[in-house]
């Protein structure tokens, strides 16, 4: 996610030029493409999506108009490891049976982020029941037989198929800050606390290890190792041009 968002902020921060006419909504919905298009890179979700048991396929369409360190530093996962899973339209990534959602918001103010104010499917989701020991609720007197099962029924209309989480972003483009965080959305109806919890994913930079680098120090003794067999990928276009050869 950090590689990701990391990534896109990046490439918006350098294509946007108010001289050109790109303003605050340009700026946004244009770091928001981004990062879903650097999610599904990185996750070989949609158009980047590989057969199993191959996930070095299509290298040039994975890379294309990435930079050369957002392609050094593209972690490397399995192919299979996350898949899409939109709600209601949303995009949407899950990882077993949880799911995370993107949400933009105002730079230093994610804390109260007014859900009441998103989209519905947003609202559904700050909706889902608190994941902390429940609270005294209003049926705590009554009998269970005298309730019927409401509680239970009310409860039940805030799940949702899969438990989602929120990964909020936001972009101070004048300071060029960024923030971006994982958590649990909590509808703060009147205002106050957006977050049932949430964590700051740019506090701890993902590991070296796994990530699509060659940025190994060189050995100072020689390599008595022999050389695995290896087959160069060819440009696209250049595969293009021999199909095209072959059919004349």
């Amino acid at each position: 996610m950090c590689w990701a968002y990391l990534s896109a902020t990046t490439r918006s921060l350098e294509t946007y030029s108010e001289a050109d006419g790109h303003d605050a909504a340009w700026l946004g919905n244009t770091r928001f493409t981004l990062f879903r298009d650097r999610l599904d890179r990185v996750f070989a979700c949609e158009r980047y999506a590989v057969r199993s048991g191959n996930d070095d396929a299509d290298l040039d369409v994975l890379y294309d108009q990435l930079s050369e360190r957002d392609i050094d530093t593209m972690p490397r996962l399995d192919a299979d490891l996350v898949r899409r899973s939109n709600l209601n339209g949303s995009p949407g990534w899950a990882y077993g049976a949880t799911r995370f959602l993107l949400a933009s918001g105002v730079f230093g103010k994610l804390d109260k982020l007014p859900w009441p104010q998103k989209s519905p499917t947003k609202q559904r989701v700050a909706r889902q029941r608190n994941p902390e020991p429940p609270q005294p609720s209003l049926f705590d007197d009554f009998a269970l037989d005298e309730i019927g099962g409401l509680e239970a029924v009310l409860a039940a209309t805030h799940d949702l198929d899969l438990t989602t989480y929120v990964v909020a972003h936001t972009l101070d483009p004048l300071s060029r800050q960024v923030e971006l965080v994982l958590g649990r959305a909590r509808l703060n109806s009147g205002g106050g606390q957006a977050w049932h919890w949430r964590q700051n994913l740019l506090s701890t930079p993902p590991a070296d290890g796994g990530r699509r680098t060659d940025d190994a120090p060189i050995p100072t003794n020689p390599n008595t190792v022999p050389d695995a067999p290896v087959r160069l990928r060819r440009p696209a276009e250049e595969r293009r041009n021999d199909r095209a050869g072959d059919g004349q």
